[in-house]
């Protein structure tokens, strides 16, 4: 199955050598770019890609806006893709933004070629967070900084089995599904029911937010270690 993309960047050169990158792939086919984010919404509406690659800073519209935009549109669109930043550590702000907002992760720009690529295939697959470690990094550092959300997470973790807890903050801690498999010693698949459970009764999109959430609900703290 081909995986649908369009590029989200306000440099003509990037934009470029990223659809040329990709396009080159089998399984992966661009079909459409944007200058800003503005014009991205529009190219999503029309194109249905499975995942945007969108930048965070250009004129018009930045792309966090067009982020949210995207994954909470307004009555009458169905089509949500997933959402991949490309960003720089200088805008760490942001790309935390983004993922409360419900993007799946996020590329440095001068990510290896062959990272690209895997991004979008792992992003298309429904998985989320490329680079674990760093984004729990990212993620720690915010919460740190922020107030605690209105709505107090930590109640909200009551819904939650002994066995689903443990399987969140094994997320949080960064870790796959093969090495929480591992390290509860259970199959693979059951850690996939165990998320998927998890992200129902917390009502969160995905990994990315289920993260987030670990870390303001206090279940695992700036610091720890994975």
């Amino acid at each position: 199955m081909t995986i649908r993309v369009i590029i989200v960047d306000d440099q003509a050169m990037v934009r470029a050598g990223f659809a040329a990158l990709l396009s080159a792939q089998a399984d992966i086919d661009v079909v459409g770019e944007a200058p800003d984010g503005r014009q991205g919404v529009q190219v999503s509406r029309c194109t249905h890609p499975d995942v945007v690659l969108m930048d965070v800073r250009m004129p018009e519209m930045d792309g966090l806006t067009a982020a949210r935009e995207i994954l909470d549109p307004p009555p009458g669109v169905v089509h949500r893709p997933k959402v991949l930043m490309l960003t720089t550590f200088d805008i760490d702000d942001y790309v935390y933004e983004a993922l409360r907002a419900g993007a799946s992760g996020f590329l440095l720009k001068d990510a290896p070629p062959a990272d690209l690529i895997s991004a979008v295939r792992v992003v298309a697959s429904g998985e989320a967070l490329l680079a674990p470690s760093v984004t729990r990094r990212l993620i720690a550092d915010f919460v740190q900084q922020r107030p605690a959300p209105r709505k107090d997470p930590a109640l909200r973790l009551k819904g939650l089995t002994p066995r689903e807890t443990e399987v969140l903050e094994l997320i949080a801690r960064g870790l796959s599904n093969q090495e929480i498999a591992g390290h509860l010693v259970l199959a693979e698949q059951t850690v996939k029911t165990h998320i998927g459970r998890v992200l129902a009764k917390l009502d969160l999109r995905d990994r990315a937010q289920a993260v987030i959430f670990a870390y303001e609900a206090g279940l695992v703290r700036p610091g720890d270690s994975g």
